[in-house]
């Protein structure tokens, strides 16, 4: 049987090619140039309001249907980040020009938000182990690229620390969290949670991360 580590180790050499291509997405690379213009970072904005909107309520349920005080304390500490990050997308997206009105008025794009509604799909059907390798493979690859996008946007855009706090409370995953998602890996692995599935997951979660990035830069072009 495979031990929670190995699984890991599997998923991430399957998807290192992923993990690559979103963190030297030319997206990021344009930004740290300098060559997206002020008005095209209202896109980011714009998606990642609708994003952690959906994501809140995601983990909400996750937190809800978690069967173990383990996965309830992972989910629910993975909850308040996301709190955190829909009071601190206000100042990034003030800092382009979009009030709360011009939020909620944003009409989102298609291929941006395949990741939360996968994400609603795995907090409505999924394993707590399947969404806890998911986010262990994906957090570190998004979290790099908010780092980056954090200093460029200091540096080349003029933004001051909190306007790009959204960014910050990203770049870094808080103490204990790969040890905490590993917990309930392990766990849910023990209660009968199938490799197969959990590797799909982590898959499709991924490759929709990597489709968020593929929309911004798509639409940055114009």
């Amino acid at each position: 049987m495979t031990d929670s580590a190995t699984l890991l180790w599997e998923i991430r050499q399957d998807l290192g090619s992923v993990e690559q291509a979103i963190r030297e997405h030319p997206y990021v690379k344009a930004v740290e140039d300098g060559n997206v213009r002020r008005e095209r970072f209202r896109f980011f904005c714009g998606e990642q309001f609708a994003i952690i909107g959906s994501d809140l309520r995601s983990v909400a349920l996750l937190v809800h249907r978690s069967r173990t005080q383990r996965s309830r304390e992972f989910f629910l500490k993975v909850l308040q980040g996301e709190s955190a990050a829909w009071e601190a997308l206000r100042p990034l997206a003030r800092a382009f020009g979009m009030g709360e009105a011009e939020l909620l008025s944003y009409e989102p794009m298609p291929m941006t938000q395949t990741y939360p509604a996968y994400l609603a799909w795995l907090a409505s059907y999924a394993t707590a182990a399947e969404v806890a390798a998911a986010f262990l493979v994906n957090f570190p690859a998004w979290g790099a690229n908010c780092g980056r996008l954090s200093r460029a946007l200091r540096e080349g855009y003029g933004l001051k620390p909190p306007e790009v706090a959204f960014l910050d409370l990203f770049a870094t995953a808080p103490p204990g969290f790969e040890e905490e998602a590993m917990a309930v890996l392990e766990q849910g692995m023990a209660r009968g949670a199938e490799p197969r599935t959990i590797k799909r997951a982590a898959r499709l979660l991924q490759g929709f991360e990597r489709l968020f990035w593929d929309g911004l830069w798509e639409v940055s072009q114009r």
